[in-house]
């Protein structure tokens, strides 16, 4: 990889597993598009596929499949968390994803930072009623305070009328406030990992 080229991991909190269509798999994908344009590669994991165990460890032992996901995330310079709304909240399966980075609270690199400081987080959420906003905030502010840095405008959502059915994935295009979200987000979020690559945050004294 170059000094330009950087890596996305979208993590993929919905509720249905592979390969069952998701409208969160559909926004995650999008995004993955957009950052392909600013030299960015990357790949998609499907959350609820994998056995993780409930915890706060980074391992938690037995059939915990939580260790291989958490190495991907340690790979990836860029990590987009989306999730579906329900109950006007994210996903439990999200949750349990961000219960189990708790454990990197106390993790360190080799210069005594902790180890997700240089990494940049970005959201997506989606959903048929209201609640993006709020679940973009706790997103936002859990990912800060476990080490991730968030870019300006760094969340993009979907949110269909009250009491109608139709899904993200059923649309027939992209609304054009959803597209120019998804462009900012990859836009901001490439240009932050870039300078965090080459101007990591200070040591501690």
């Amino acid at each position: 990889m170059t000094n330009s080229t950087l890596s996305v991991l979208i993590l993929n909190g919905t509720l249905k597993p592979s390969p069952e269509p998701s409208s969160t798999e559909v926004i995650g994908r999008q995004l993955l598009q957009r950052f392909s344009a600013h030299d960015v590669r990357g790949d998609i994991v499907r959350a609820v596929d994998f056995d993780i165990a409930p915890g706060v460890e980074a391992d938690m032992g037995g059939s915990d499949e939580w260790p291989g996901i958490r190495a991907r995330i340690m790979d990836a310079d860029i990590i987009g968390f989306c999730t579906p709304t329900w109950l006007g909240h994210m996903s439990s399966v999200m949750q349990r994803v961000l219960e189990r980075l708790d454990a990197e609270l106390s993790t360190t690199d080799n210069a005594g930072l902790p180890v997700l400081f240089g990494k940049v987080a970005v959201t997506g959420v989606v959903g048929n009623e209201d609640g993006a906003h709020k679940i973009t905030a706790d997103l936002h502010q859990a990912l800060n305070d476990i080490g991730f840095t968030v870019p300006a405008q760094g969340g993009t959502y979907w949110n269909g009328r009250a009491m109608e059915t139709i899904d993200y994935k059923d649309l027939l295009e992209v609304p054009d406030a959803v597209r120019a979200a998804n462009s900012t987000v990859a836009r901001n979020a490439s240009h932050l990992a870039r300078i965090l690559r080459s101007h990591p945050y200070p040591h501690q004294s």
